[in-house]
């Protein structure tokens, strides 16, 4: 086995045996199951008896079917005096009493408590008191319940038709909203692993320097080996731990509730291109390597373990307005600050597939941004493994500019 091979096997196998490693997976699971299955959390572990609500209907209309009750909250109609139904709020026998008039063809509610309510409880009482409002102004138009319920949740069929004949047809809003919700698993997947990878490399190199282990290491070994061995495991190891998130998200997804986690995930998928997913795919592996490089300068840089937190910060903030920017166009995919971001290399992973996804971009703007990231990568490499060469072994102190400066002057 070469040289490079035995360092990217040790360098592997005692990552993957550590129990970060595990314990980063179970986090990541932990958070998209959090995400996913909200819900059924909320309802195991945070939801009580549901809200007891008294409805008294001083209208002349019916009101049983304008308040369903839910899992949250269960409405009951009393018939019982004012006073009466007042003193079993107090008594704890309801939680708020609803009164319920007329006032100029409008409907005006009253909610009467004795403990207050919580936020969440107020606006689902009131948002059902709204809906009831609107049903009840429709039914002074002499419909039936059922009619101004079927006017009020009736929707417009809506088709989209594209007269440019030279342009791709454009996405459907089903098709868009899919893309959101992959191009946001897209970033988060890039923010943590570049996170987490970046200063994984950057700590392992400044640790070897620190404790004078590299100068054993180049002893036998060139540095440009080292290098490559150094970003090839820690990849590899990237690519072993999506895919056993991937692996375990799955299962869970499978196995949970029916599989119903699974269904809606089909769904999104069925949404997509082929297409989006390879660029998808492409932007996160690139992006990734772009950061492992980079970090694996970083490390080569300082003089000690200490240092390497200072040396990752700007790259780690870079990481962090991308995504910030990939949040902030969700709501509206198409400003200029995400089109401007699409193309910067160290933050075009996280954006670019959202205008993919989101937006009805020409073929030619995701190849241009790829190719930028792909030139980048390229340039960074060459440019790292130069600098790798000269400052792995060279200690000075400083700032990370300072400690460029040295490396040109003692080296050149």
């Amino acid at each position: 086995m070469s040289k490079f091979w035995l360092l990217v096997k040790q360098l592997y196998t005692q990552k993957v045996k550590a129990k970060s490693f595990i314990f980063s997976i179970v986090l990541y699971v932990a958070v998209i199951s959090g995400v996913m299955f909200w819900s059924d959390i909320k309802e195991a572990f945070f939801q009580s008896e549901p809200l007891q609500v008294a409805i008294l209907n001083e209208t002349e209309a019916e009101m049983e079917s304008f308040f369903e009750s839910t899992s949250d909250i269960e409405f009951s109609f009393p018939k019982e005096e004012t006073a009466k139904v007042e003193q079993q709020v107090i008594d704890g026998e309801y939680d708020a009493a609803v009164f319920v008039k007329d006032q100029d063809n409008s409907l005006a509610a009253e909610i009467a408590t004795f403990e207050p309510l919580t936020f969440n409880d107020q606006q689902g009482i009131s948002s059902t008191l709204q809906y009831a409002g609107k049903i009840y102004e429709v039914q002074q138009l002499n419909l039936t319940a059922e009619q101004a319920e079927k006017i009020l949740e009736s929707e417009t069929i809506i088709s989209a038709k594209n007269l440019n004949i030279e342009s791709a047809s454009g996405k459907s809003e089903d098709e868009k909203a899919a893309g959101i919700g992959a191009s946001f698993l897209v970033g988060f997947l890039i923010y943590s692993f570049v996170m987490s990878f970046l200063s994984m490399i950057t700590t392992d190199v400044a640790s070897e320097k620190g404790s004078r282990v590299l100068e054993v290491l180049l002893a036998s070994i060139k540095p440009s080996t080292h290098f490559m061995a150094k970003l090839t495991g820690t990849f590899l190891l990237a690519l072993t731990q999506i895919g056993a998130l991937l692996v375990v998200q799955g299962l869970l997804f499978m196995l949970i509730d029916g599989g119903s986690k699974w269904d809606m995930v089909v769904d999104i998928a069925n949404e997509l291109s082929f297409s989006y997913i390879g660029y998808a795919v492409s932007f996160l592996l690139l992006t990734i390597i772009l950061y492992l490089i980079l970090g694996a300068l970083l490390g080569s840089l300082v003089s000690k373990v200490e240092e390497s937190s200072q040396a990752m910060m700007p790259a780690m903030m870079i990481g962090i307005i991308g995504f910030y920017v990939l949040i902030s166009g969700m709501a509206s995919p198409d400003t200029m600050l995400i089109k401007v971001f699409s193309y910067i290399p160290f933050t075009s992973g996280m954006v670019m597939p959202l205008r993919i996804g989101a937006t009805d971009i020409s073929s030619i703007e995701p190849i241009i941004a790829m190719l930028v990231l792909i030139g980048t990568v390229i340039l960074m490499f060459l440019v790292s493994l130069s600098f790798y060469k000269r400052s792995v072994l060279t200690y000075s102190s400083g700032g990370i500019i300072q400690k460029i400066k040295t490396v040109l002057k003692v080296t050149t």
